[in-house]
């Protein structure tokens, strides 16, 4: 029997048109049995603009961040599979589709999207020192994480249900960090976690900063790494964690 699928779009200032048509290429595409757009900080013409989807929405008056956007959509969803792709809709529907497929066919419980692998086709306006603050990032990340990926960041991603109940109260970055600590942890607790190139079409007019952003995502590995090793009950680390302020997971923030 097939897995059903729900799929979260976290939109911070969407190109509505954009997004509209997107999400009906998604539905058109993926034939999922929700989609949720998670909203933070629209205006109300935005709102209006969206309601004529075949989707729900989350709707808050501020900025929450990819992630707690994100898992607030997952938590709202009942569906066997849980996907997210970012708005700006970079990851074309046959490719949000293929990342789909090894969760939806059970040969996976994590797919990532991947703009780095070797038989991915990618279409940027990325500045050439961003793609190598982007090479840096991942030469770290597979030095500190334990699964091996060509690219951590992608806004692509699929997980079983199971799989989220398994590592969702582990989750605390609100921001772009989240991916990070989602693979972190799915291999953490062993989860198969399948890499597909994707083609993706960049996008002009990113909210992200490169320069900051980096700075961010290196914290964050070392932060993923940290808890990873609590997790495991590593004596150091939980040794670390007892002498700081205890940190709310995203499950559990309003």
């Amino acid at each position: 029997m097939s897995r059903s699928l729900g799929v979260v779009v976290p939109a911070y200032r969407p190109d509505v048109e954009r997004l509209s048509a997107y999400v009906e290429a998604i539905d058109g595409r993926l034939d999922p049995a929700a989609i949720r757009i998670e909203l933070d900080a629209p205006d109300e013409q935005v709102i209006d603009r969206l309601r004529d989807l075949p989707v729900s929405l989350g709707v808050v008056p501020y900025r929450r961040g990819k992630g707690a956007a994100v898992t607030a959509g997952f938590e709202a969803l009942s569906t066997d599979v849980l996907a997210f792709l970012d708005a700006d809709g970079s990851t074309t529907p046959d490719s949000a589709a293929a990342v789909v497929e090894p969760v939806r066919s059970g040969a996976a419980d994590l797919s990532v999207g991947s703009r780095r692998h070797p038989d991915a086709t990618v279409s940027d306006h990325q500045t050439t020192a961003r793609r190598w603050l982007g090479e840096g990032f991942v030469w770290l990340a597979r030095r500190l994480l334990d699964a091996e990926l060509h690219d951590y960041q992608c806004g692509a991603k699929a997980i079983t249900r199971v799989g989220w109940e398994r590592i969702r109260e582990h989750l605390y970055e609100a921001g772009f960090a989240w991916d990070i600590e989602l693979v972190a942890m799915a291999a953490a607790f062993d989860l198969r976690i399948e890499e597909v190139p994707i083609t993706w079409e960049d996008q002009p007019g990113s909210t992200v900063e490169p320069i900051r952003t980096s700075i961010r995502m290196a914290t964050a590995l070392f932060t993923a790494r940290h808890r990873v090793e609590q997790v495991r009950d590593s004596r150091l680390h939980t040794a670390i964690a007892d002498r700081r302020d205890d940190e709310e997971a995203l499950i559990d923030k309003p």
